[in-house]
C-alpha cells in the first residue's frame, strides 16, 4: 500500500464513498425513525417497551452521522460513520429480539409499558388515566406485512441500511 492509502480513513477508499456513508448513516435511521413515529402518531400504534428500545439505538445513530458531518478530518468522520452503522445493528438485533418475542420464540423481559404520565396529577385523575390507557404487550405484534411485525421490519431494514452504509465507507475507487 501506498503511503497515500494509509492516509485514507479506514475503509472510505474514496471521498464520494465516504460522502455516500455520512448520507446513508444520516438518513437510514433518521427514515426508520420517521416510520416509527407515523405509525405511532398517523398511525395510532402504541409502542411497548421494547418498540421503544429499539429506537435509542436510531437516535444515536443519527447524531453520530450527524456529527461526521461537522467535523472535517476524514478519520473522524469515517469513525464516527462506522458508530453510527454500528448502532443501526443494534437497533436491528433489539428488533431480532422483539420480533422472538412476539413470535413466542422465547420470553420477553416485559409484557407492556405505560401509556401515560401521571406527573402533577391527582391521585383520582391519575388512576383514571391509567385505566383509560391501553395496555401494549410486547409479546403480541400490533401490525404486520407478509408476516412480518413492525420489530421485524426493523431488524430487516436496519441490517440491510447498515450493510449499505459500511459497503459505502469501504468503496474502492
Amino acid at each position: 500500500m501506498t503511503g497515500a492509502a494509509l492516509d485514507r480513513p479506514f475503509g472510505a477508499r474514496t471521498a464520494r464513498g465516504l460522502r455516500n456513508a455520512r448520507l446513508l448513516a444520516v438518513l437510514v435511521p433518521a427514515a426508520l425513525l420517521a416510520g416509527a413515529w407515523a405509525f405511532q402518531l398517523i398511525g395510532g400504534l402504541y409502542p411497548c417497551e421494547m418498540c421503544h428500545w429499539q429506537r435509542w439505538p436510531h437516535y444515536g445513530a443519527v447524531a453520530m452521522a450527524a456529527l461526521a458531518f461537522v467535523v472535517r478530518a476524514p478519520r473522524v468522520q469515517a469513525t464516527l460513520v462506522a458508530g453510527a452503522a454500528a448502532l443501526v445493528v443494534v437497533s436491528g438485533a433489539i428488533g431480532v429480539f422483539h420480533a422472538g418475542v412476539e413470535y413466542h420464540w422465547w420470553q420477553g423481559m416485559t409484557a407492556c409499558t405505560q401509556t401515560t404520565s401521571t406527573v402533577g396529577l391527582s391521585t383520582d385523575q391519575a388512576l383514571k388515566d391509567l385505566l383509560a390507557a391501553p395496555i401494549v404487550r410486547c409479546d403480541a405484534a400490533q401490525w404486520s406485512l407478509l408476516g412480518v411485525s413492525l420489530a421485524g421490519w426493523n431488524a430487516l431494514l436496519s441490517f440491510a441500511g447498515a450493510a449499505l452504509i459500511v459497503s459505502q465507507l469501504w468503496r474502492r475507487a
